[in-house]
């Protein structure tokens, strides 16, 4: 088997036709505002709003900063019980809050924070818990809510690759206290770099508005210490442009997934993660494989390597744990991390994106297939 011509890389942003962001341009241009709230930025947040069936929502130049602020300005402190199966600036964003992780193990299906480790690892420092939608597929979503409830502790998620998925009908970002969306280039939707907070408290978005732009009130009023992470003009345009085309980016991964799906789910030591309940839309955002080398006849780490000699790179998304990083090692884990480890040690997240063709994805499958 002769490898890809050209790299194929575990994802590719989404380039709209040209001709559309160049159309847009020509309005930043006449308008001459690049950044600070200009219009087109002001079109793009309705946008969204309508998208997301909320007015609670506010913009950032990108996740990372949108998690640290939304941390900062729901007054999270102490401790926060989180997944270490997932990137780093879930957990950064608590370092610079100076709040402590607690990682906490995930379940076995969809590799989320698993409810029932999370109570026991409850303390009188505890005042939220920071879940992630890995892959895109919800959390436990009831089962964290009811902890959160009866213990008085904000429920935040990291909902950087969830964009597009739907629960019970509505939003995924309608659950939990707040939700952070990334919208960086590798993501299945993106505006370049980006972010996003929603939220069910809506006093919440002036302290947020504060925050982002060096807590300025008016033109010589300054009321609180603020950072600078407002969303651009640019940002705002290729959203804006991109968000047109959300039915296609979502019906092309689902298209993609299924090929991987029905290709591979019959070969040994080769597992995917079960279908998603009927109540929830999936953005098959991601495709996860664990391989088990025992089966297999390969390590996963192995296979990583094979696919290189094709010019196929594929992803081990999230290996090494969070809590295995030099900066965290000092973080006690107080209960095993038993699933985390086997996933970290199986995960092989394979390539998609929306103009991988179908020719690309069967010859990904025939590698895995006849090594």
């Amino acid at each position: 088997m002769e490898k890809f011509e050209k790299p194929i890389y575990v994802t590719k942003p989404f380039m709209p036709p040209l001709e559309e962001f160049c159309e847009g341009l020509k309005e930043v241009w006449e308008n001459q505002w690049l950044t600070n709230n200009g219009p087109v930025l002001g079109r793009y947040r309705e946008e969204l709003k309508n998208y997301f069936e909320t007015d609670n929502i506010c913009l950032f130049n990108n996740g990372t900063l949108a998690l640290q602020i939304a941390l900062q300005g729901m007054g999270i402190s102490g401790e926060v019980i989180t997944t270490p199966f997932t990137f780093v600036a879930t957990t950064h964003a608590l370092y610079w809050n100076k709040i402590r992780p607690v990682f906490c193990d995930i379940e076995p299906d969809y590799f989320t924070l698993d409810p029932e480790k999370v109570e026991e690892l409850i303390t009188p420092w505890t005042t939220a818990i920071l879940a992630v939608h890995v892959f895109g597929r919800p959390c436990k979503l009831n089962a964290l809510a009811d902890i959160a409830k009866r213990h008085n502790l904000a429920l935040i998620y990291d909902a950087a690759h969830a964009f597009g998925g739907r629960v019970n009908g509505k939003p995924i970002g309608h659950y939990g206290d707040l939700s952070m969306f990334s919208f960086h280039a590798t993501k299945l939707y993106h505006s370049i770099e980006g972010g996003m907070l929603t939220f069910k408290d809506p006093g919440l978005a002036q302290t947020f508005n504060y925050l982002k732009n060096f807590g300025f009130k008016s033109e010589t009023e300054v009321v609180m210490p603020g950072t600078n992470a407002k969303m651009n003009e640019m940002q705002a345009l290729m959203g804006s442009v991109v968000l047109n085309y959300m039915d296609h980016l979502l019906a092309k991964r689902k298209q993609v997934y299924e090929i991987y799906k029905e290709r591979l789910q019959d070969v040994p030591g080769i597992s995917f993660s079960p279908d998603s309940a009927p109540n929830v839309d999936y953005n098959y955002a991601y495709v996860p494989i664990l391989v088990d080398e025992k089966e297999f006849g390969m390590s996963r780490d192995a296979l990583y390597e094979k696919f290189k000699e094709y010019n196929v790179f594929a992803r081990r998304y999230f290996y090494p744990l969070l809590n295995e990083f030099a900066c965290y090692q000092s973080v006690s884990i107080s209960k095993p991390l038993t699933v985390a480890n086997q996933v970290a040690e199986k995960v092989l997240t394979l390539p998609t994106y929306a103009d991988l063709e179908e020719d690309d994805v069967n010859k990904i499958c025939d590698v895995i297939i006849s090594v």
